[in-house]
C-alpha cells in the first residue's frame, strides 16, 4: 500500500502524541539518564596515547536528549560502552561532535582524534559504530545501525570490540539482533529524533572534550 503524504502526516502526528505521553509518563527515566554530567573542558585535540579510544557522541546526547529511541538511559549507555573498552585494559576518551548528526561522522571524527585510530559514534536514538581513522567516512569496522535493537549488553560489547581493534585485535563482529519489522515500526520516531539531534547541530564547530562524571 502505497503512503501518502496524509498518511505520513498521520503516522508523525501519532508518533508525536506518543513521545509527549512517554516524556510525561518516564519522568524517572529522564531523571536517571541524567546522572551522566557532561563537562565540556575545551576544543578536542588529536590523542597520543595508543591505549586509547575516543567516544563520539551526537549533538543532543545526554542533553536535549536522554535516552535512546526504546528508551535506554544514556548514562547507562555511556557507562556500558566505557566498561567494556576499560575491560580490555584500555582508556575512554569522550568528545561531543557539533558539526553533524551523522553517526559516520561521528564515529569518524573521533576515531581520527584517537591516538589508537579507533573511535566510537553514536548518535542520541542510540545509533552506533566504531571507526578507524584510515577508513573512508562512508565506511566503518561495525556498524550497528536498528538502534531499536541494541541493548546495554551490545553497548558494552560494542566497547570491548572497539578496545580489541585498538590494540591491533581482529575481533569476531558484535552480534548484532536482526527484526525485518523493526525499522518499518520505529521508521517514523526514528526520523523525528533524527530531525530533532540535526537541531542543534552548529556548522563548523569544532570537537570539544567532555569531562564525564556519574552523580
Amino acid at each position: 500500500m502505497a503512503i501518502n503524504e496524509q498518511m505520513l502526516k498521520s503516522i508523525i502526528e501519532d508518533v508525536l502524541k506518543e513521545m509527549t505521553g512517554a516524556t510525561s509518563a518516564s519522568a524517572p527515566a529522564a531523571s536517571a539518564a541524567g546522572s551522566v554530567k557532561l563537562t565540556p573542558i575545551g576544543e578536542a585535540k588529536q590523542g597520543m596515547a595508543s591505549d586509547e579510544v575516543v567516544i563520539g557522541l551526537a549533538p543532543a546526547f545526554a542533553e536535549s536528549q536522554t535516552v535512546t529511541i526504546v528508551g535506554l538511559p544514556h548514562d547507562k549507555v555511556l557507562k556500558e560502552i566505557i566498561a567494556g573498552i576499560e575491560e580490555e585494559g584500555l582508556k575512554a576518551r569522550v568528545i561531543k561532535i557539533y558539526r553533524s548528526s551523522d553517526v559516520a561522522v561521528c564515529g569518524h571524527t573521533a576515531a581520527k582524534l584517537s591516538g589508537s585510530g579507533i573511535g566510537i559514534g553514536i548518535q542520541s536514538k542510540g545509533t552506533s559504530l566504531i571507526h578507524q581513522k584510515d577508513l573512508p567516512q562512508l565506511s566503518n569496522l561495525e556498524l550497528f545501525s536498528q538502534a531499536p535493537l541494541i541493548d546495554l549488553e551490545t553497548y558494552r560489547m560494542i566497547g570491548k570490540n572497539a578496545a580489541k581493534y585498538a590494540k591491533g585485535e581482529s575481533p569476531a563482529p558484535v552480534p548484532v539482533r536482526n527484526d525485518q519489522m523493526a525499522r518499518p515500526a520505529y521508521q517514523a520516531k526514528a526520523a523525528l529524533l533524527h530531525i530533532k539531534e540535526t537541531e542543534h547541530v552548529e556548522a563548523g564547530k569544532k570537537a570539544v572534550e567532555q569531562q564525564v562524571s556519574f552523580v
